[in-house]
């Protein structure tokens, strides 16, 4: 499937002769196997399938493979909700005396997330403005420094993040870059495509698109070499799961893998499968919507624009927007509607 039309309503469920035609809810906790050899295989991740629903659970999964190929990842892992998205996005890379630098232009819950809550375990966030030339965001990272994190469109603010940039300052000191892609969504912005690492979506927003569910995800690109040293939860045995290493049993799902087993597992931040089951029909509508949204946000715009009681309008896709050569080059099909 090349098209992201027919990724939103083919992807991630292909049923066999005779089965359900729509997504089926698994509503079930646990899964029944015919050994305790195979159970136990699962356990030790040497075997695919679902354990426990914390953990994974065969809706959600189909869910998580129409989300990754819609980003063009490697593989992604759904959560309870947005804020848990990027909580996990960055815990699963850093700990207690590490650090990570953050663009202030995101959701004002996600400041929040950032600098308290991930303070009082210890990950200290180091906040830039967009305006900082790479000299100034620069001597922000340091030799605990483990990732940068951006909004594609800032919430609520509207500003365009400059992936490729922040995307090449990561590189240059062996870090990934996350990106927040929710208000754009994969049909208006890519992010792996411009060098993005890790993506995070609030699905409750567009991708859901009813206001019926809370969600998030995080989607692995797949492209990250976490077996550099600054990355050891990666290459060392983890003892919670019998010594496996990551990047040698999972190669480019070595990020997201872990994410599953250690994070999901112990926090359990889990959507239900009627979340995902919601979320799956928002999400074959999601072509159309979105071009919908910027068709008509745009008509607004300019109205607000013509309109002498309005003092400003910031809105990227309106000419002569501080924000629109880049939009241009980011978001070629929102700006083409």
């Amino acid at each position: 499937m090349s098209n992201i039309e027919t990724k939103c309503v083919q992807s991630g469920y292909t049923p066999e002769n005779g089965e359900p035609r729509v997504l089926p809810i698994y509503q079930s906790t646990t899964y029944k196997y015919d050994s305790s050899e195979h159970l136990g295989e699962l356990f030790d991740l040497t075997a695919p399938g679902h354990m426990y629903t914390r953990i994974s659970n065969p809706t959600v999964e189909c869910v998580e493979n129409k989300i990754a190929d819609l980003e063009g990842g490697v593989g992604a892992i759904c959560v309870s909700s947005g804020q848990a998205a990027n909580m996990f996005a960055v815990l699963n890379i850093a700990s207690a005396g590490d650090n990570f630098v953050s663009l202030t232009t995101i959701y004002g819950g996600t400041t929040n997330l950032f600098g308290v809550t991930l303070k009082r375990m210890g990950v200290e966030v180091r906040f830039a403005e967009p305006s900082f030339t790479d000299e100034q965001i620069e001597a922000l990272i340091d030799e605990n420094t483990r990732c940068i994190f951006g909004e594609t469109i800032a919430n609520p603010s509207l500003d365009v993040l400059d992936i490729e940039r922040f995307a090449k300052l990561a590189h240059k000191y062996e870090i990934p870059l996350i990106v927040d892609n929710t208000f754009a969504t994969p049909v208006n912005c890519r992010p792996f495509e411009f060098g993005a690492d890790v993506v995070t979506h609030s699905t409750t927003k567009y991708m859901d698109g009813h206001a019926c569910v809370v969600g998030g995800v995080i989607v692995d690109s797949g492209n990250f070499n976490w077996a550099g040293k600054k990355f050891p939860m990666f290459t060392e045995p983890d003892e919670s799961y019998h010594g496996v290493v990551y990047t040698e049993s999972f190669g480019k799902l070595a990020y997201i893998t872990k994410a599953r087993v250690q994070l999901l597992r112990d926090i359990g931040a889990t959507p239900a499968p009627m979340s995902a089951f919601l979320l799956n029909l928002g999400l074959e509508t999601l072509h159309l919507r979105v071009e919908r949204h910027c068709e008509n946000a745009l008509k607004v715009a300019k109205f607000l624009k013509d309109n002498d009681k309005i003092a400003w309008v910031h809105y990227p896709d309106l000419d002569g927007d501080s924000e629109n050569e880049r939009a241009k080059n980011i978001f070629p099909k929102a700006l083409a509607v």
